[in-house]
């Protein structure tokens, strides 16, 4: 905990306003959507291109914050008794205050950067060590320039052991990193090709990152990846050139060649894999419940570290075989009657409890909410200390019920129960619950499952989880919030956003998008027809939402949920007029559609005058907004078209806006408008299928990230022998034995029938098995010969990021929007947050 104004000196920041220089800070707070202690936060406005911090100074200050650092200056007499500190860039601030921070202590920081497995290598290196050390380490993959600050913050006299992740995207920014993180030993986990739009060559993107590392004293790498062995060696030339501890700073593992560690050999048997090395002359292993390369690579960098710490070697071969998978987000799954089952095993600790409760704030689609945790093993704090702390986190939130499950939870229910609003209920263990689940009523109520992993959480989870299908489309709503942003970023300030949630939100579920849009600050919906805006008000959804194809007998309906109508045509008009007027409603919003060349709906450029005269005899209804439709803004071909709506859209809009009295929101770009068409922005645009990871323009590149994962089961695996024929009509006689696997998709989950006779395939462990037969309504066949340690049971990808929706559109001469949105309901959702 720190004063104001020490805070302000490590900022170099000038008092705008001075109340209480002795003011002590424990949290920095970025959002204030996430405060939890406001009068011992000092709120940071950050500005980045798709959000200003400076616009929350008011919801901050009402919500009790008295601390702020602002980056321009501020109206103080309008938050009167705080402080407030100017300085010349807050994210420079922020990073400024957690490098002072870490100044302040001695304790030895393992560093991990490098293109993939630094969330599990950190992960894993914090199970292993967990019970050796007192350990801080980053929360989720929070490894930018604004998440490490964040994640050093937490270091307190407590700790033993840092362990914290950095990611870059362009030069420069890792010299930010390395004087708040001070790593003394460095972790480079490999290269690749992820994060690469910002460097010239693969050599300056490791040079860049090998800066972390400038003043560790021991540095873990693999040299099997020759770039980055290459570089370090000329690193390590160019800064310890005739220092004679320059092979101590190294410690190397290979597969290849001689290294400190040399890996001489790795053994496969039940899916597990027990590798071998040489270290200090002599042969050791382990043995990991891995099978696949990423794995274990992440486990020897692991290995390489614990031998550098000097942890025993039969300690590390004890601890290596309880490694487990690293679930990297939160899943959102459906559960029994009604429920929603929010499920983070992820970290047992108190900064991703914050997060994963923030999560189950968000979901307004249910009035109840139920936290089921476990004891926190959270070495620095006493377990007075520590569960005080939580109650008070639980207890300022929106939370009906708390099942605590933990002899430390169950000494300390006191804390909770003074917290009278809570009901809350305790058990000594997992199995304690279990035998008492039938007592207990779970019905129509979000509940999060926060667990650490010895409290076999898994367990409850099946038990609360829906039998659903066994085919899954899972969304990754941090990829939309990504793609959000990446449109955001390409916006003039002050243009609004609409974002289109039609169509089960093109098949990845309207709520579950909605409410992270909501959150997001997304300033408009908009669904098709009237009953999906119904269901989203229902669901606690409070935005204004636009329903774009209205059935004028639905009009009543609009009026009572606060919906807002797309208004095409005179009948339209007339008949949302006459609703209006019975129900003795003025000024109701309305959108005007205006036909600028699509010619499927809206007013034509000889209806405006009518339309005019009828808005000015109409004072119940105005407009929020007028729009059109950009019929082919992807296509470069048809720009000229493009200009020739937007100019007609313009001619149209002038004279009613003239006629009006009052300026509406203007809209005319969707998706590719945005991308393609920057001038045609108006004050507001629409977002519609880029959201969703789709790019029909191809202007982004490959920044847009494919937010669903289409994933299916393998039922059965059976060898056909040649002259056999597989699937309907005994067709596809075979001229040679194949092995198949019988998929869990058929055209009845909306895998399109026309795939079948291998003119599509799938994704198993990572290789392609075509379609062989015809696709059946609840199953299909994928011929499978050849590819090694296939297992009845595992996955097979549909759609994904290794496999695009926009390819499968391809096989099936169709567009991914009939793909996306023909999945059917009765494939689970399930949704996860890496954010």
């Amino acid at each position: 905990m720190h004063s104001i104004s020490r805070i302000r000196t490590w900022t170099s920041g000038e008092w705008l306003s001075l109340w209480d220089a002795d003011g002590s800070i424990e949290h920095l707070s970025i959002d204030t959507r996430s405060l939890d202690n406001p009068t011992q936060s000092v709120f940071i406005a950050l500005s980045t291109p798709v959000r200003d911090g400076h616009n929350f100074i008011p919801d901050a200050y009402n919500k009790g914050v008295r601390n702020f650092i602002v980056s321009r200056k501020v109206d103080t007499n309008s938050y009167p008794e705080s402080n407030f500190i100017l300085v010349r860039d807050t994210i420079s601030a922020l990073q400024q205050i957690a490098a002072a921070h870490r100044r302040l202590f001695t304790l030895p920081v393992i560093g991990i950067t490098g293109s993939n497995g630094k969330t599990v290598v950190k992960e894993w290196l914090g199970t292993l060590l967990d019970t050796s050390y007192a350990i801080v380490r980053s929360p989720k993959s929070y490894n930018s320039q604004i998440g490490v600050p964040l994640s050093v913050w937490q270091t307190s006299q407590k700790h033993q052991l840092g362990i914290f992740e950095a990611g870059i995207s362009q030069t420069g920014e890792m010299e930010h990193l390395e004087k708040i993180i001070q790593p003394t030993i460095g972790i480079f986990t490999n290269i690749g090709e992820a994060h690469s739009d910002g460097f010239l060559t693969m050599r300056q993107k490791i040079n860049e990152k090998l800066l972390l590392f400038r003043n560790a004293d021991h540095i873990v790498y693999c040299t099997d990846h020759t770039d980055v062995h290459e570089c370090i060696a000329q690193y390590m030339h160019q800064t310890h050139s005739g220092k004679p501890d320059i092979d101590k700073k190294l410690f190397t593992w290979s597969t290849r060649q001689d290294a400190t560690l040399r890996v001489t050999g790795r053994n496969v048997i039940h899916a597990k894999t027990t590798i071998s090395a040489r270290y200090n002359g002599n042969n050791i292993n382990i043995t990991i419940p891995f099978t696949d390369d990423a794995s274990i690579e992440n486990a020897i960098h692991c290995w390489c570290v614990l031998l550098l710490l000097k942890v025993p070697q039969e300690t590390i071969t004890e601890r290596m075989e309880l490694l487990q998978p690293v679930s990297m987000r939160l899943e959102m799954r459906q559960g029994i009657n009604d429920s929603t089952i929010i499920n983070d095993s992820y970290n047992s600790d108190l900064t991703s409890l914050q997060i994963a409760l923030n999560f189950l704030e968000q979901q307004k689609q249910h009035a109840h909410h139920t936290v089921i945790m476990s004891d926190i093993l959270q070495p620095g704090k006493s377990d007075t200390e520590l569960y005080e702390q939580v109650a008070g986190y639980i207890s300022r939130r929106n939370i009906h019920r708390f099942i605590g499950i933990g002899p430390a939870l169950y000494k300390h229910k006191a804390a909770f129960r003074k917290h009278r609003k809570i009901r809350s209920i305790f058990f000594r263990s997992t199995e304690h619950f279990l035998e008492n689940f039938h007592l207990l009523t779970f019905e129509r109520e979000a509940i999060l499952l926060k667990g650490a992993r010895i409290f076999t959480f898994e367990k409850i989870g099946v038990l609360l989880e829906q039998k659903i299908h066994q085919t899954v489309l899972t969304i990754d709503l941090s990829a939309l919030k990504h793609n959000l942003d990446c449109f955001r970023s390409l916006l003039r300030p002050g243009v609004k956003t609409m974002a289109m949630v039609k169509a089960f939100a093109y098949g990845s579920g309207s709520y579950e998008i909605a409410s992270l849009l909501q959150y997001s600050g997304v300033d408009y919906l908009a669904v098709a027809y009237t009953d999906e805006g119904v269901g989203l008000r229902k669901a606690g959804i409070r935005l204004p939402i636009m329903v774009m194809s209205p059935d004028v007998s639905s009009f009543d309906r609009m009026i009572a949920w606060k919906l807002e109508p797309e208004i095409y045509n005179t009948r339209s008009f007339l008949a949302m007029k006459q609703v209006a007027s019975t129900l003795k409603v003025k000024d109701y919003p309305i959108h005007i559609k205006l036909d600028t060349g699509m010619h499927r709906l809206g007013f034509g450029p000889d209806e405006t005058d009518q339309l005019i005269a009828l808005l000015q005899e109409t004072p119940e209804l105005k407009v929020a907004s007028i729009f059109s439709h950009l019929a082919a803004s992807d296509d470069p071909d048809e720009d000229p078209f493009t200009a020739q709506q937007a100019k007609r859209f313009d001619a149209m809009s002038k004279n009613i806006l003239a006629s009006l009295g009052y300026t509406p929101l203007m809209h005319i770009s969707n998706s590719s408008g945005i991308s393609r068409h920057g001038k045609l922005q108006h004050s507001m645009v629409r977002l519609g299928v880029g959201l969703y990871g789709i790019d029909n323009s191809d202007a982004l590149g490959d920044k847009l990230r494919q937010i669903s994962t289409l994933r299916t089961s393998i039922a059965q695996i059976r060898d056909v022998a040649a002259g056999e024929s597989i699937g309907y009509g005994h067709r596809n006689i075979q001229t040679e034995s194949r092995r198949i696997a019988v998929i869990c998709i058929g055209y009845a989950d909306g895998y399109p029938r026309s795939m079948g006779h291998g003119k599509a395939h799938v994704l198993i462990n990572g290789t392609i098995a075509p379609t062989i037969g015809s696709i059946c309504m609840d199953m299909c066949m994928v011929d499978i010969t050849g590819i090694p340690n296939v297992r009845e049971g595992d996955d097979a990808i549909v759609f994904g990021p290794q496999l695009p929706v926009s390819k499968l559109a391809e096989w099936a001469g169709t567009i991914p929007y009939e793909i996306m949105t023909g999945i059917s309901q009765r494939v689970k959702r399930v949704y996860i947050n890496g954010d």
